[in-house]
């Protein structure tokens, strides 16, 4: 199978266990598969089995594997040692299923493999089916199991934690393994489900880099093994809590897809293929070709503290500054007035709106904006009526306290008469109202996710979790569904399929927000990743910064605004303005451009979009610290045309002048008609930035002449 730059090649003979040949940079048409195979004999060795023992396709117990199986299962302790051989195999159009058995143990797999020719993505995922007479216990299945090229000697995780999240690690692969396991129930902020492997030079423009991410937001595993051999094998699937999958007869478990990539064209012409693959095959039709809207999130103006009327004269001055769509957060509705009560009570709270929501809703859509609306269905405070009502609805493991965790608990969605009720609040409170946006939250992690029965329920809460959405989308296909979960924790492909925004971070600084985005861009496209001017004092570092700073920061992604609007200074509010006419001016190009990290500079941090004809690009040039010499470099621009003259100004700040003058911005009076360069020097020489203050971001604009 080729997909983009990749090649995939399997044998699958009939009768024979299936196994992976060759994974890589793709292979020019024409050759024979067979070659691969002689190329990759082997001789005995001493010391190790007589024949060699390839994993296959789920490295089972069966085959004598000595590494880490990708499948493991019994029935009361037998039945665990599965071979797999082919039966069938059926491949069309870029689809390839091999189906597999084993006639002893009575177990069923297909792997189905679907190649997205024009974006370069694998998609590989497993179904399991129980054919004994007896069930059938799951401990552990990977999607895919996944040979490695040995070249590739540099491993990239990404961790994290709440306000700091897509943290990158970069490492030399070791003999024994690299693990990243998840237990929280959700993404998670410290254990994304995605890594890349690449060479040792391989940087943002150059050397090969293949990633896999696993299209979950729930528990996962994620390994990379190196073995004595020298092989290095990868797989990646749910991680399943005991008893959590027992098959009955004829019973069948379906693995999360693992999405593959991979580039010759360095880490940044990685992401570019999986942004690909976000816009075209995740993103709904509708969403993907509207303009992205700038984004007005209550949140940090008022927390639980909502008056109509102060609501209603924020939404006129959002209005006034450029914002297109204005969303209620948390405090709306029951009891709540804190995060102590009233989480669960889906219904409009008569004591801060005696005259509903319709008012509000009526003034926000006057002024020509959307309306959306915060909701957080999978949890509950007990103090609630909805949990008075249903304490049974909770998940819980009984005899254990719960482990406290912002004053709420997790509801089953299991349960179909907890989805149902769910799902009746919801489109109640959209058939009401002219509602067109939800921000979907999730604010714990599931400590004790077992159902009534004592038997674990997180994998299946995840599947609720995208039935439940998607319902809600097939009521109301005009609303769009942003995923938040105390930020980034459920920002994964998985959630993408079903939800059209990611909530980046609950860090609206600056500075936080430079590297977090650079970090989550490895994966998501700048179109899905939501990014905020927030206060001028973040209330999570305490740290101040200039408007120019913030609003050039959320620019360079899907720009929105989180602050108090009526207490701001007028010169800020301006400055604002003028932020978000510019990313107006340039959304299209941001979202739908080619994307580029520049290999990171010390105290700088440098990424860009240039548009797919080459015509136009914008570069952001964040000065995080103090530089460490007198001068700062040179910037040397990527994927232009090198034949084209292109017109380069600075366009954010606008009229910014350096620390002395005359620096280069001046001096090709680059806030004004700006200076035409070839894309030639552009790429090769670059161009020299100029001294700036720590705290300051610049824009650079790009247009062919």
């Amino acid at each position: 199978m080729d997909a983009g730059e990749m090649t995939l090649v399997v044998d699958a003979a009939a009768g024979q266990p299936a196994h992976i040949v060759y994974w890589g940079r793709r292979i020019a048409e024409g050759q024979d598969a067979a070659d691969l195979v002689r190329l990759g004999s082997r001789q005995h060795v001493f010391g190790s089995e007589t024949q060699n023992v390839r994993p296959g396709l789920m490295a089972e117990a069966g085959r004598g594997f000595a590494g880490t199986a990708g499948l493991s299962v019994h029935r009361a302790g037998r039945d665990w040692g599965v071979r797999l051989t082919v039966v069938a195999v059926k491949e069309n159009a870029g689809q390839l299923v091999i189906t597999t058995r084993d006639p002893d143990t009575q177990i069923f797999l297909q792997h189905r493999f679907s190649a997205d020719a024009e974006n370069g993505i694998l998609a590989i995922a497993a179904v399991l089916r129980n054919e004994g007479q007896d069930p059938l216990t799951v401990n552990h299945i990977s999607s895919i199991c996944l040979p490695v090229p040995q070249h590739l000697s540099d491993i990239i995780g990404f961790s994290g934690r709440w306000a700091g999240e897509f943290r990158t690690e970069r490492l030399r692969r070791f003999s024994g393994s690299w693990l990243r396991e998840n237990r929280r129930g959700r993404t998670s902020h410290d254990s994304f489900p995605g890594v890349i492997l690449c060479e040792e030079n391989t940087g943002e423009l150059s050397g090969e880099a293949c990633a896999v991410h696993l299209a979950w937001s729930g528990n996962h595993h994620l390994r990379v093994d190196t073995g004595n051999s020298g092989d290095v094998l990868l797989s990646t699937g749910a991680l399943l809590f005991p008893g959590e999958a027992i098959l009955a007869p004829g019973e069948e478990f379906s693995s999360p897809p693992a999405v593959v990539g991979y580039s010759a064209n360095g880490l940044s012409g990685l992401s570019r293929r999986l942004h690909d693959h976000v816009r075209s095959s995740l993103l709904r039709a509708g969403v993907r070709s509207k303009l992205r809207p700038v984004h007005y999130n209550s949140w940090e103006a008022v927390y639980f503290d909502h008056d109509p009327e102060q609501l209603k004269a924020m939404a006129s001055k959002a209005a006034e500054i450029g914002v297109e769509r204005f969303v209620l957060d948390d405090g709306w509705f029951g009891s709540r007035r804190n995060d102590q009560s009233g989480l669960g009570d889906w219904v409009v709270s008569d004591e801060v709106y005696p005259d509903g929501l319709t008012p509000l809703v009526d003034h926000v859509t006057g002024l020509g904006m959307e309306m959306g609306i915060w909701f957080e269905p999978e949890m509950v405070n007990p103090d609630s009526d909805l949990y008075r009502a249903h304490p049974d609805w909770v998940l819980q493991i009984e005899g254990l306290e719960q482990v406290p965790f912002r004053n709420q608990l997790v509801l089953d969605l299991s349960r179909p008469e907890v989805c149902d009720h769910l799902f009746d609040r919801i489109d109640a409170i959209l058939s009401d109202h002219d509602i067109r946006y939800i921000k979907w939250d999730m604010n714990r992690d599931l400590n004790h996710p077992a159902g009534q029965d004592g038997r674990s329920r997180a994998f299946d809460q995840i599947q609720a979790l995208y039935d439940l959405i998607d319902r809600v989308r097939t009521a109301h296909p005009e609303v769009e569904i942003e995923s938040c979960s105390s930020g980034g924790g459920r920002a994964d492909f998985g959630i993408l399929a079903h939800t059209d925004r990611i909530w980046t971070s609950d860090s609206n600084d600056a500075l936080d927000r430079q590297e977090i985005q650079r970090g989550a861009s490895h994966f998501l496209p700048l179109c899905v990743t939501g990014a905020h001017v927030g206060p001028a004092q973040c209330h999570i570092t305490g740290r101040k910064l200039s408007m120019a700073m913030r609003a050039g920061t959320a620019i360079m992604g899907h720009m929105g605004v989180e602050m108090n609007l009526l207490g701001e200074p007028g010169e800020d509010l301006e400055e604002l303005a003028r932020g978000i006419a510019l990313y107006k001016k340039h959304r299209q190009l941001i979202h739908d451009g080619d994307f580029y990290r520049v290999d990171n500079v010390t105290a700088l941090n440098i990424i860009g979009v240039v548009a797919r004809d080459r015509r136009e690009a914008l570069w952001s040039v964040a000065y995080m610290a103090s530089l460490p010499e007198r001068f700062p470099p040179r910037f040397i621009c990527a994927g232009l045309e090198r034949s084209q003259a292109y017109r380069v100004r600075l366009v954010w700040p606008e009229d910014w002048r350096s620390i002395t003058s005359p620096s280069i911005v001046e001096e090709l009076d680059l806030t004004g008609k700006g200076a035409v360069f070839s894309g030639e020097l552009l790429m090769t020489v670059g161009l020299q930035l100029p001294t700036a203050f720590p705290e300051t971001v610049l824009l650079f604009h790009l247009a062919e002449e």
